[in-house]
């Protein structure tokens, strides 16, 4: 087997900082609005039986 084989196309085995930095960025962006929805529907659920 090849280096080439063993390491990908790109030749590098893992993420670098600047791309954890995008995924994280990523999570933070949708998780943030979707917490933020998720904590108003709980406030209005007991609304709706209440």
């Amino acid at each position: 087997m090849s280096t080439h084989e063993a390491t990908g196309p790109t030749g590098s085995t893992g993420w670098g900082p600047l791309q954890w930095t995008g995924a994280v960025l990523a999570w933070v962006w949708v998780g943030v609005p979707f917490g933020y929805g998720l904590y108003e529907l709980m406030l209005k659920v007991p609304a709706l039986f209440g």
